[in-house]
């Protein structure tokens, strides 16, 4: 019965997620002055799960399909400076705090359904 549970599932994907953007984000940020740099970014994670919930029901290793998605590729905003570099550190603060809201929400909502699952169980 408790075995597959997607909520959790989606929750490790959605922090995932949101770790390897985190992770791009401060390669783009650590690169920004490198002439010629073109930032890094990923697919949102709603078109992650849009795409996989098309394809019907969740698969049991939905978490291994997603992370194969989370392929990085190069963001053209138009705003490159003189030397070629595309990274906008205004953007990628903006694309930052993004991350790390989504990566409290997918904390939020294991430790949500981790504390429903606890109480159907009779324990606090």
């Amino acid at each position: 019965m408790f075995e597959n549970l997607d909520i959790f599932r989606m929750a490790q994907s959605m922090a995932v997620h949101a770790g390897k953007r985190q992770a791009l984000i401060a390669q783009n940020v650590a690169n920004s002055d490198t002439p010629g740099y073109k930032p890094l970014d990923i697919k949102p994670f709603s078109e992650i799960m849009q795409q996989a919930q098309q394809g019907g029901t969740l698969t049991q290793d939905r978490l291994g399909t997603t992370i194969t998605q989370l392929e990085p590729f190069k963001v053209n905003d138009g705003g490159d400076s003189p030397n070629g570099n595309g990274v906008s550190v205004e953007r990628e603060i903006m694309k930052s705090a993004d991350a790390s809201r989504q990566h409290d929400q997918a904390l939020a909502i294991y430790k949500s359904a981790l504390t429903i699952m606890r109480a159907s169980l009779g324990r606090r």
